[in-house]
């Protein structure tokens, strides 16, 4: 018998502090280096961008692969690039946390869209503010110490 899965993550996870680090001269080739991890990874990547402070993926896990490991590579990775690179000469690393939230396959569409619309919908909603929402939207309990 085979084995079927579908397990959309919407990742959303932000720079050490909130900082304001990613400028948007270089963002699209931190975009596509994130891209690469992941496919080698062997995740399906449906969706990435992201704001000076934070960034989103929709991604379609490998059941093989444990999510936090999955983080702390991608963290890493990126992290070293990034320095590498020298193109985000402010960036000094990624904030601790991240959340992780599934979502239907009927839902995929929208998580999309949502995301490569991030511009225009921070020009309303801050970061804490969106991660407010999603954890409310979840049930997931709120912990103001992380709120800076």
């Amino acid at each position: 018998m085979s084995s079927y899965y579908r397990i959309l993550y919407h990742l959303v996870f932000r720079t050490k502090n909130g900082d304001k680090t990613l400028e948007a001269d270089h963002r699209a080739e931190l975009l596509a280096y994130f891209f690469g991890v992941l496919k080698n990874k062997d995740c399906f990547v449906y969706a990435i961008n992201g704001m000076e402070d934070h960034m989103h993926i929709l991604i379609e896990l490998n059941p093989t692969i444990a999510l936090a490991d999955l983080m702390r590579d991608i963290k890493t990775s990126t992290s070293l690039w990034i320095k590498q690179s020298g193109k985000f000469p402010l960036f000094y690393g990624w904030a601790v946390g991240y959340g992780a939230f599934t979502y239907a396959w009927r839902d995929k569409d929208m998580i999309v869209n949502y995301i490569k619309n991030q511009q225009k919908h921070h020009r309303k909603k801050s970061y804490n503010g969106e991660l407010r929402k999603y954890l409310t939207d979840q049930g997931i309990e709120i912990t103001e110490n992380y709120f800076p």
